[in-house]
Order: structure tokens, then C-alpha cells, then sequence
């Protein structure tokens, strides 16, 4: 569930070719695309160097089929917030505490730069999927 070399024309885009791949993955319905953009609309969900994070509000639940989490890769990035580009794009549909591994990689991801421009650049997705799917505590990456 991760696109590589993708593009998008602003962050609207991004998120929809996050949803996009959630959906086609049979974790959500199409309805669920458009509560992630209008979470964002309430909350940017920009975590910072290069990350986003968008996902539905609590009232999209009823759209989701089972937890997933999708990568877009944007090597070129998308403005998210004035002066703040974001390259890695992780759309989230959950329905219980699956994620919560992937989160706590995500947040580990936010303190190693190095790492998070090697996700940028890999033209292979199976890079992207290993780390954010590595167990806590796990060694051999940043």
C-alpha cells in the first residue's frame, strides 16, 4: 500500500491518492476520502519534517472496513503549510489499536532526518513498508 514517485498539485491531491490507495486496498469506502479532507480542513495534520499524517474524524469510522495505513511518496513534495513541504504522505483508516506500532515507528521516524530522506529517495516501497512496520526497540535502522 505505498506509491513511490508520485506526484501531487497540493495537499488536497496528496491525501486523495492516500485515501485512493486505502480504498483500493478494501480498507475503506470511497466516503472515507472525503472525511480525511475535511479533518484537515479542522487540523493540519503535518507532523513536521517532510510527514503528514491524514486520517479521518471519529464520525468516519462507519467507513472504514479495516485498519490500513497507505504511503505516498512525493520526492518532489507538496506544500502542506505555508513554508512546510511534505514528501511521505501517510493516509490512516482504523478501526481499533492495530496502528499503534506504525504511530510509535512514525514518531521514532520524526527524530532520525537521515532515515526519513533514504524513504524519500528509495524508488523501491518494500524500503518504506520494513520501517514502518519494525517492532519497538528494533535495530539496524535510525
Amino acid at each position: 500500500m505505498v506509491l513511490v514517485g508520485a506526484r501531487a498539485s497540493d495537499k488536497a491531491d496528496a491525501i486523495r491518492q492516500a485515501g485512493q490507495v486505502l480504498v483500493r486496498a478494501g480498507c475503506a469506502a470511497p466516503s472515507y476520502i472525503s472525511g480525511m479532507l475535511a479533518r484537515e480542513r479542522v487540523l493540519s495534520t503535518y507532523l513536521g519534517h517532510g510527514i503528514a499524517m491524514p486520517h479521518g474524524e471519529a464520525a468516519d469510522l462507519r467507513s472504514v472496513y479495516r485498519t490500513g495505513v497507505s504511503v505516498v511518496q512525493l520526492p518532489e513534495g507538496v506544500e502542506w503549510e505555508p513554508g512546510e513541504c511534505a514528501h511521505l504522505v501517510i493516509g490512516l483508516a482504523s478501526t481499533g489499536r492495530e496502528h499503534v506500532d506504525v504511530l510509535t515507528n512514525i514518531v521514532e521516524l520524526l527524530q532520525a532526518p537521515e532515515t526519513i530522506a533514504r524513504l524519500v529517495h528509495t524508488t523501491d516501497p518494500m524500503v518504506i513498508v520494513e520501517r514502518l512496520t519494525l517492532k519497538r526497540r528494533q535495530t539496524g535502522w535510525n
